[in-house]
């Protein structure tokens, strides 16, 4: 090959690479392509957030979305000048981390000036920012402060702002100040973060949204969503890492010693918007009554390949049966839900429904039947086989999905999304109302019929359990 050529091809070669090194945000998402990533920079909720396994590319859309802010570049939403926080847990991890990844993406020609805490401009890459000012496509100055957890809530009060990211988990009393810095903006939180911490505020508020908030919204990265990590290191990696380090380093999934009951579920596969459901796959509607405690209710659907399809849920707690009826009543003609011939909704319950109590002379079956519901009470509630057999639905052996919920049923996406083991054998009894009926209608369904195997463990306890329960009655 002719020299000349060979100097050209190289000549050319480092032309690339300084115009890529020079503004890298053009090449971003473009030859490869993180779906995730392009979901979350899509997404309009204002309380928006990646858990992501490390190296997962969850800090890189972080960055990437305060360059487009920024910048007056965004994709996906109207431009404006902005201010915004990067909030990272300590002025050293600010450097490291995010400070680094905005750098790395923000095109020099933007940037009018850089304010440092220490260090000089000129290698501001090696310091500690204060601010970047930053011109913006649709003119004017953006700013982009810098802030860290370990500087104390007082240091997050005052200011005005258009967005905050959080680069991983902030205690929680800095997170509600700065949910105060953009309220008088309509503007946003977004945050990024591997959950290694168990399950804290970010769970329940975020994960689990026990606030059921609107403007809630979370994704989770692993791994292999990210196209630019070899499959060949993530399975050496995979096959080092203990069971309960690999899902939250690989997966961004929140862990609690015991696990996940319901590991198999997949809030991208498992829960899915709603459809008009053909009359032939409505089935029946499942109820675990609730006085004191809530009254969980949901219809059940199955088309001709044996899918289930949660479709509606009522659920509510220290109400009568004549309210939880009406309710139930109002869904069924929402769906125009089947009736027998007497006009009557058919369901399954709880067999504690049958039995009566000193506050009434009828018991919860017969109160239902008197508002035109029909509800047998004769279900399995056998909790390790109903265990086993929703998680048949969640995953088969094969790899398949066979239980879909509504993404409208909001309270059993919560409710198994928290589902923990205790000790031994058994989960955490908390928070399952929900999870309780779905267990006794897919107790109705054929993958029940399958015989499972009890462990030695679950067979001495439920011995030990009759044996307490013979000797009450002596």
């Amino acid at each position: 090959m002719d020299l000349n050529i060979v100097k050209n091809i190289l000549k050319l070669e480092k032309e690339i690479d300084l115009r890529y090194n020079a503004n890298k945000l053009n090449f971003y998402n473009k030859k490869k392509v993180h779906k995730k990533q392009i979901r979350f920079h899509k997404c309009k909720k204002r309380n928006r957030w990646v858990f992501g396994g490390n190296r997962s590319g969850k800090t890189e859309c972080g960055a990437v979305e305060v360059v487009y802010l920024a910048c007056g570049l965004h994709p996906y939403k109207k431009n404006k000048v902005t201010e915004g926080w990067v909030v990272s847990l300590s002025r050293q991890v600010q450097r490291d981390v995010a400070q680094r990844k905005i750098l790395e993406y923000l095109p020099a020609s933007y940037i009018e000036d850089i304010v440092m805490v220490s260090g000089g401009k000129d290698n501001a890459e090696n310091g500690v920012i204060d601010f970047i000012l930053v011109k913006s496509a649709v003119g004017g100055t953006s700013k982009i402060g810098f802030r860290s957890c370990d500087q104390g809530r007082e240091k997050f009060q005052g200011a005005s702002l258009d967005y905050v990211w959080f680069d991983e988990e902030p205690p929680f009393d800095i997170y509600l100040e700065c949910k105060m810095r953009v309220l008088d903006r309509c503007g946003e939180i977004f945050g990024t973060m591997t959950p290694l911490k168990g399950l804290t505020w970010v769970y329940n508020t975020i994960y689990l949204n026990d606030k059921n908030d609107s403007e809630v919204w979370y994704e989770t990265m692993e791994w292999a969503d990210n196209p630019f990590l070899s499959k060949k290191e993530i399975d050496a990696l995979t096959r080092t890492l203990p069971a309960e380090e690999l899902e939250s380093r690989r997966y961004g999934k929140f862990m609690q010693s015991g696990g996940m009951v319901y590991s198999e579920f997949d809030e991208n596969v498992h829960v899915i918007e709603p459809f008009d459901i053909p009359q032939d796959w409505q089935d029946t509607i499942s109820i675990d009554p609730g006085l004191h405690n809530p009254l969980s209710a949901h219809f059940y659907c199955v088309d001709f390949d044996g899918n289930v399809y949660v479709v509606a849920e009522h659920y509510a707690a220290g109400e009568t049966v004549d309210f939880h009826s009406q309710k139930i009543w109002e869904i069924a003609k929402k769906l125009d839900w089947k009736t027998d011939n007497r006009g009557f909704l058919h369901a399954i319950i709880d067999s504690a429904a049958n039995q009566r109590t000193l506050s009434s002379p009828k018991n919860v079956v017969e109160l239902f039947y008197e508002n035109k519901i029909l509800t047998n009470p004769k279900v399995d509630k056998d909790l390790f086989s109903g265990i086993s057999v929703v998680k048949s639905y969640l995953k088969t052996a094969d790899g398949r999905c066979r239980l879909f919920i509504f993404k409208n049923c909001v309270n059993l996406i919560r409710e198994i999304k928290s589902y923990w083991w205790g000790d031994g054998d058994a989960p955490i009894k908390k928070d399952d109302h929900c999870l309780d009926e779905l267990r006794y209608y897919l107790m109705t369904k054929p993958l029940s019929k399958e015989k499972i195997e009890k462990t030695e463990i679950q067979k001495d306890k439920e011995k030990m359990a009759r044996n307490l329960k013979y000797k009450k009655y002596l």
